[in-house]
């Protein structure tokens, strides 16, 4: 057998993506309550009212100006409003996801349903029962909840108030909600994760810094959130020793074009800056000397407290988990077919296929990555994101035959049981993306599906929400029963 026998197949979801219920049981508004939808040609949205009263629309929540601040256009479609509608939906979802075998439940707590505005006094009971149900409905089933801490948001409140990460208070705020979570929920939940995809916190809404296009202002942001992350962790093994912490990347694999040195140079430096600084500090306790010299460089100093270098240390986390979707290929050469990928973009690679939205598809960097994570950390690893977005059509008969799916699926897997079997890899789970159909968080977009189980809603929120099982979540399942023995076609 390739995985062990405690090996955690499952799936992941994000609350702004999926949950649903924005206000409802005492929920605040969050940053991504204020994101449009949108598709792969019209970018999702932001309106922003200026201190003198003008609104308009902007493109990231980096570029709102200071003094200016979100607002919700009655007018648009916000997807995390309804999303999927779990908050309706669990005991079903839940069901259908035992019905598949899972061992673990990816999933994330939305900060503003424990605590709205962020910074109030009390949590919101009825926020913590809904996820007290969500644990137990899994528990029931056997299934570990993996519980993702934030997931691309922040409360809008702290947003405006107080430019959310870029000052300090935030991350006493957030070890509010941290402590209040570990304690309510230390006897359901094991395996957390504290930020999602910290790598691409610039570039979402997560930060809630108005113009945060300034480096200073991002640059401290991030290490406000880096050091909130250290203090999580050193917080959940004090609250439960058998808490198991990890941290959470998006890894796009980068090839460099050629074998001209300056693209193997180019592609180290891409490397380091979109994620290599954040294992290195997550992993390790402190910040790289390279990460070093480039503040030193850019003029940055950034603010510090006297006992900051020793939480870092004292924050390092148990596991590392990631995203892995596609590799990038990364060259000096100027005006180069271009590809996209998990929000980044980089040169064509004429050696793989790509999926409806561009993305290469690339099983054999995933042994890649898992091989270069594993040997430079010796740290247990985690897949907990995978996934192929594409446009499932529902047949007359009402099945969905997503081969394509299955296909990308059981390439991946293979690669998995190579690492493991014969790399020598610790891999602890492996949890695809959007188990059940959830609203893309790069294009806004239903379309663009992931699941082993369909959801009838529209790129403009309108449908039953009803439940379709499609011809993947099947073979999934008989991946599960075989411990990934079996990866077949059904």
């Amino acid at each position: 057998m390739s995985f062990p026998k405690n090996f955690l197949w499952g799936g992941a979801t994000a609350a702004n993506q999926y949950e649903g219920g924005y206000l409802s049981g005492g929920k605040g508004l969050a940053s991504a309550d204020v994101i449009t939808g949108g598709d792969m040609h019209t970018p999702r949205r932001i309106m922003i009212e200026t201190k003198d009263g003008t609104r308009k629309y902007i493109s990231r929540f980096a570029d709102v100006e200071i003094g200016a601040h979100a607002v919700i256009d009655e007018k648009m479609y916000y997807p995390s409003h309804n999303a999927t509608d779990f908050y309706h939906h669990y005991q079903e979802d839940i069901a259908l996801m035992a019905e598949m075998g899972f061992k673990t439940f990816r999933m994330s707590i939305n900060w503003t349903r424990i605590f709205p505005n962020g910074d109030d006094l009390t949590a919101n009971e009825e926020g913590l029962v809904f996820y007290d149900k969500i644990f137990d409905e899994c528990l029931a089933y056997g299934i570990e909840p993996l519980v993702t801490i934030n997931h691309f948001d922040i409360p809008l409140h702290l947003a405006h108030s107080i430019d959310g990460w870029l000052d300090r208070k935030t991350v006493e705020y957030f070890m509010k909600y941290c402590e209040t979570i570990f304690t309510r929920y230390k006897d359901k939940v094991k395996y957390w994760l504290t930020f999602n995809e910290i790598n691409f916190l610039r570039d979402f809404t997560t930060l809630g810094v108005r113009n945060a296009s300034d480096r200073k202002r991002q640059e401290q942001a991030i290490y406000h959130v880096l050091l909130a992350s250290a203090k999580a962790v050193k917080m959940a093994h004090e609250i439960n020793p058998d808490f198991k912490i990890g941290l959470m990347i998006a890894n796009i694999h980068f090839y460099p074009e050629t074998c001209n040195p300056k693209d193997t140079l180019e592609e180290m430096i891409q490397s380091r800056a979109f994620k290599d600084f954040y294992y290195d500090v997550q992993c390790r306790g402190y910040y790289p000397s390279y990460k070093v010299k480039e503040l030193e460089r850019l003029g940055i100093t950034l603010e510090k407290h006297e006992d900051d270098n020793q939480i870092l240390l004292d924050g390092v986390v148990d596991f590392i988990s990631f995203s892995y979707y596609n590799s990038l290929v990364i060259s000096t050469k100027e005006n180069k077919d271009q590809s996209k990928g998990n929000q980044l973009g980089g040169v064509k690679n004429p050696y793989l296929e790509e999926s409806q939205w561009g993305w290469p598809i690339d099983p054999i960097g995933l042994r890649i990555v898992l091989n270069k994570l594993y040997d430079k950390y010796q740290l247990p690893l985690m897949i907990v994101e995978n996934g192929l977005g594409a446009i499932d059509k529902i047949e007359p008969d009402q099945t969905i035959q997503d081969d394509y799916r299955i296909e990308y699926l059981r390439k991946h897997i293979e690669q998995m049981k190579v690492a493991v079997e014969y790399d020598g890899v610790e891999l602890w789970g492996y949890t695809p993306w959007g188990c059940i159909d959830l609203v893309s968080a790069g294009t806004g977009e239903m379309k663009k599906r992931y699941g082993f189980v369909y959801v009838d809603m529209d790129d403009e929120g309108k449908g039953s929400c009803r439940r379709i099982k499609k011809k993947s979540f099947e073979w999934y399942k008989k991946v599960i029963e075989s411990n990934g023995e079996d990866l077949s076609n059904i």
